[in-house]
């Protein structure tokens, strides 16, 4: 009996996969517990119709990470921080205060956790900040460190 996986089932398959059962195994495991459902005509027809939304949907989330990843290079950021001793900063710049300026001045949201600070900031200058926007997609924001 051919089945059409709901959700993933660790020595099955993944979600939408279309596998093949026994009759007892399908009729009293996988169906009740609703972790498949049969493969007729209608519910193959719907399966596809639903990977070729879920695909047209991946497309569009990786263009805009492209659109939003070619506008950070074309911006910088510029950071306001006090001076400690011998001119070096006073603390250091956190991702999150990346995403709180950027935010401000450009009136776009960045997510914190995406910001991937190689070292933290301790000293004013310019530095060059990835921005991982998609899994296939990560972005360069500059970010500019002056004394305050």
């Amino acid at each position: 009996m051919k089945i059409i996986l709901v959700q993933d089932e660790k020595k099955l398959g993944k979600k939408g996969d279309v596998i093949e059962a026994s009759e007892g195994y399908a009729r009293n495991y996988l169906l009740p517990k609703k972790i498949g459902i049969e493969a007729n005509a209608k519910n193959m027809n719907d399966l596809k119709l639903q990977k070729n939304k879920e695909e047209k949907l991946a497309k569009e989330q990786l263009d805009a990470a492209k659109a939003l990843a070619e506008q950070l290079e074309s911006k910088q950021v510029v950071l306001k921080m006090k001076a400690g001793e011998g001119g070096r900063a006073f603390g250091s710049v956190s991702a999150k205060e990346i995403a709180a300026a950027y935010k401000e001045q450009n009136s776009i949201e960045l997510d914190k956790k995406k910001i991937q600070l190689p070292e933290s900031i301790k000293s004013f200058g310019v530095y060059e900040v990835a921005v991982k926007l998609h899994p296939q997609v990560t972005g360069k924001l500059v970010v500019k460190v002056v004394e305050a």
